[in-house]
Parts: structure tokens; sequence; C-alpha cells
């Protein structure tokens, strides 16, 4: 059985654990400070998804597979229940995963994602990944110029090429398994997640410039988290914690009563 990778702040506190999912292309380290400043307070895992970051790579990606690798993990520490966050495909994830689970999660934080199925809208950022050719540009700067011939934001292309490494043949690649995330996307993205009902306190965080979670959504969401609060944080696009971490940890920190 394999084991996500994770970073872990707060070990020594004793307190339910918080395990932190993030998003598409994204890895733990998109969520370090937030990961530092909540291990104030509680043990705080930051893990990579299958097939992204330093978590092992899998021709398998479904709902189902991201739901079964959270149980695997807690049961490699030993944790009984968790406080579960997750971010866009982070958040479908750990959806997933109250349902399937639900004794497993003392509560569930879902940001700017909702259960539903997506149309595909990350086209444009993979054809940018596939036309790099890791045999042909040999900086980050030379691959940064490939990527910004596709993707106009300046932000995206610096978010992208955090997962570049050297590999063992001393050349550049990336991190995350782009074969099964672009083979495999209709089924994690174009897909909803199961119908089923988590009963357990659940919290919704949307960012107010982002059209992920629209008002219509709310229903859907009820049926499946009927205990669902959704709270909207200002100033803030569909990367919110990276957009207000200030407001965002003052969210998290409330509802996970830390105040």
């Amino acid at each position: 059985m394999e084991i996500l990778n994770s970073k872990i702040f707060g070990e020594n506190v004793s307190s339910t654990p918080l395990l932190v999912f993030h998003g598409l292309f994204g890895m733990l380290d998109n969520w370090g400070s937030f990961g530092k400043d909540m291990g104030e307070y509680l043990p705080v895992h930051l893990i990579d998804l299958r097939n992204h970051g330093r978590s092992f790579h899998s021709e398998s990606m479904s709902h189902d597979d991201l739901a079964n690798d959270i149980a695997n993990y807690m049961e490699y520490y030993g944790m009984q229940k968790a406080y579960v966050l997750g971010h866009s495909l982070g958040g479908k994830a750990v959806m997933q995963f109250a349902i399937q689970y639900p004794e497993k999660v003392e509560k569930l934080i879902v940001v700017d994602i909702s259960p539903k199925a997506y149309p595909p809208h990350h086209q444009g950022i993979i054809k940018a990944l596939e036309s790099v050719d890791f045999n042909t540009v040999s900086s980050r700067n030379e691959v940064e110029a490939v990527l910004g011939q596709y993707i106009p934001e300046k932000s995206t292309i610096q978010f992208l090429t955090k997962n570049l490494y050297w590999d063992d043949q001393k050349k550049l690649n990336w991190r995350f398994n782009l074969a099964t995330l672009s083979g495999k996307y209709n089924e994690f993205v174009s897909n909803a997640i199961k119908f089923g009902v988590f009963e357990g306190d659940t919290l919704f965080i949307s960012g107010e410039k982002s059209n992920y979670i629209l008002p219509q959504d709310e229903y859907a969401i009820k049926q499946q988290f009927p205990k669902a609060k959704i709270v909207t944080v200002k100033n803030a696009a569909h990367w919110v914690q990276a957009d207000n971490p200030v407001d965002f940890a003052a969210v998290v920190k409330e509802f996970l009563g830390l105040n």
C-alpha cells in the first residue's frame, strides 16, 4: 500500500489533526504558510495527492482512488478522526472521502469547489504543459517562455513552474504525472462526486471573485452536505488561501473553534 507524501506541522500539539489537500497541478508546498500558522493550534498534515508533488504516480485517478488514499494515510498514522480540508481537486477528494468514510471526519472544509461536474476548463494549461520538451529546455526561464506562449497570467505560470525539478538524468521535469492528469482528466474534473450524504459539520469557502461555487449550487451542496455553511472570502479568486490568507485562516479557525 502506497502512502501519500506529507509535511507535518505541530506534531507535538495534542488535538484532532487537520489534513490539507491542494488542487490540480498543485503540491503541499502551496500551503506552507497556512500549515505553519495552523500548526500553533493543532497537528497539520499538508499532503500531496497521488500523481502530484512527491507522492506516488499511478495510472488511476478517480475520486474513489483519492478518497481511499486519505483513508490509507489516516490508518498509516493511526488517526481515528481528523478535520479534513481540500481545495479544488482536493475539495472533490475530501467530499468523496467524507461520504465514504463519515466516521473518520470530525469536520469537513471544502475550498472553492462544489460536488457537481465541471465542464473541462484546463485544456489551455494542459496544452501548455504538454508543449514543454524537456529534451530541449535546460532552464526554468526557458520553460516559462514556452508556457507564456499559451498562458497569459504570470501567477499561473509561477504556480506551475513550482513543480519543476532536476531528475536522475539531470534533466528538468514535472513532479506531477502529466500523462495521467491529462489522460484521466474527465474522470476527476468532469465527474460529480458520487451521490451520498455526509451529516457532519461542513464549511464551504468560496472566493468572492471566483465562479466555482455559484448561488444556484447551494441546493445541490445542501442535498449532500445538509449542515453545510457557505462563507465567501473577500478579495479572493479561486486560490482563496493565497489571495487573502488572513481572512481565509480566520474563517477556518472560527469553524474549528480555535479562536
